[in-house]
């Protein structure tokens, strides 16, 4: 038997040392709503449904994204008979996790990664196949999930440059926890190479799956009268957006106002619980907060779109979009979202989460990189004072959008072959 890593062993001793304090660490979180009062034993490993019968694929992810990219994968693993269990950790992807999944799939929040709550949820879910997405690694999860039989993918992988040398002070931890997985299927070639040179022993190069991901869906009645309000006002759109971009966006808002007084900006924040940071940005600039039932009025400057799952009214409703976390170093949020819709595509320098989607979508645009706030209005007033090149670009992001995808019938192949040796073993 393969020695266990000091580093692997030292985590583990950690994790057992804190664990009388987990409960009391669950009711903080409780309080600052970062944990569900009433599923709170999940975090423990303590189910709260039945384990269905026949073959179980668990497909695990960290938050909201990992969660929406994994929904055509859990579709199709269930359209071939298999049943889903779905962990997250976070309050928002459980409440969108209720809504998205199809019928028939479970959620569970994931296991706070102590021996005791991750041998609990094993020993009660034994699945046959665990798929973790991205890149979201707990160190006694995947060992134990391991070591109950379970085959484990890692699958729409990602590692960034900056993780990449992170992990390499740590390469025999990472690796001992990497060659768990019978296969890797990473994102493209270059996160590839990080993962083989990281002591993952089948890496392949299956796309991403947010590139096989349906359009966002959307509720008729609310778009109707989103379009009722907004009805003959230009409209700029920042989506998903993170704290330091705001304070960029706002004064394009205030320069495209001296050409556009009729303006309306809408912004969705990443995070929801930022609306009220974001009316204290907003200033003296009037504004309304969706959260609290706030509707969008002739003299409304600001549309604060502080909910969650209603990206798909908002692309809809505009010809183009600043797709956040660009302008600060986040990596990028999914621009296919928009650009399925024929939203096209705005976006600063830091696209590296989604760099091929990027690439492909604003290739085919033939413009959407900016860098400042000059840049930006420059750009928004070009396509606001001509709504036929909007409409352009909008046509041509969604074309490079279609040119993508294949990720999930590579992803299925990989788990149908780990099927098989588990039913061989």
């Amino acid at each position: 038997m393969a020695k266990v890593p000091l580093g692997i062993q030292a985590y583990r001793l950690a994790t057992i040392i804190v664990s009388p304090a987990v409960p009391l660490l669950l009711r903080r979180r409780g309080k600052r709503g970062k944990e569900d009062s009433n599923r709170v034993a999940e975090r423990l490993g303590i189910a709260s449904v039945p384990r269905p019968d026949g073959k179980l694929v668990w497909v695990h992810g960290a938050s909201n994204g990992e969660c929406l990219a994994a929904l055509p994968l859990i579709e199709a693993i269930m359209s071939r008979g298999s049943k889903v269990l779905v962990t997250s950790g976070t309050v928002t992807s459980a409440e969108l996790m209720r809504t998205q999944l199809p019928d028939g799939a479970i959620h569970q929040f994931v296991p706070l990664d102590t021996p005791a709550a991750t041998e609990r949820f094993l020993q009660y879910w034994q699945p046959e196949i665990g798929l973790f997405v991205d890149s979201d690694l707990w160190p006694n999860l995947i060992l134990g999930a391991k070591k109950s039989g379970a085959r484990l993918a890692l699958v729409n992988a990602r590692i960034s440059q900056r993780s990449f040398e992170g992990w390499r002070w740590a390469r025999q931890t990472v690796a001992a926890i990497l060659s768990t997985f019978d296969v890797c299927l990473a994102q493209d070639e270059e996160i590839a190479t990080r993962f083989r040179l990281l002591g993952a022993p089948d890496v392949r190069v299956a796309g991403s799956l947010k590139e096989d991901a349906p359009p966002l869906q959307f509720d008729h009645a609310k778009l109707d009268k989103l379009k009722v309000a907004t009805e003959g006002r230009p409209i700029l759109l920042a989506a998903q957006t993170h704290s330091g971009e705001d304070e960029t966006i706002l004064p394009v808002h205030d320069t495209l106002r001296q050409k556009f007084p009729d303006l309306l900006t809408i912004i969705v924040p990443r995070h929801p619980v930022r609306g009220a940071e974001l009316v204290q940005l907003c200033a003296t600039r009037n504004c309304q907060r969706r959260s609290e039932g706030g509707s969008i009025k002739r003299d409304t400057a600001i549309y604060i779109a502080d909910t969650m799952g209603e990206l798909g009214l908002f692309y809809r409703l505009a010809s183009f979009a600043f797709v956040g976390g660009t302008l600060v170093p986040k990596g990028g949020h999914n621009p296919l979202e928009p650009a399925r819709l024929h939203c096209a595509v705005i976006a600063g320098p830091h696209t590296f989460n989604s760099q091929s989607a990027f690439d492909a979508v604003l290739g085919a645009q033939g413009v959407g990189r900016v860098r400042t706030s000059v840049e930006i209005a420059a750009l928004a007033e070009r396509l606001l004072a001509d709504p036929t090149k909007a409409k352009e670009l909008g046509d041509a992001a969604a074309s490079g959008a279609a040119a993508l995808g294949g990720a999930v019938e590579k992803t299925i192949a990989a788990v149908a072959g780990l099927l098989a040796r588990h039913a061989r073993a």
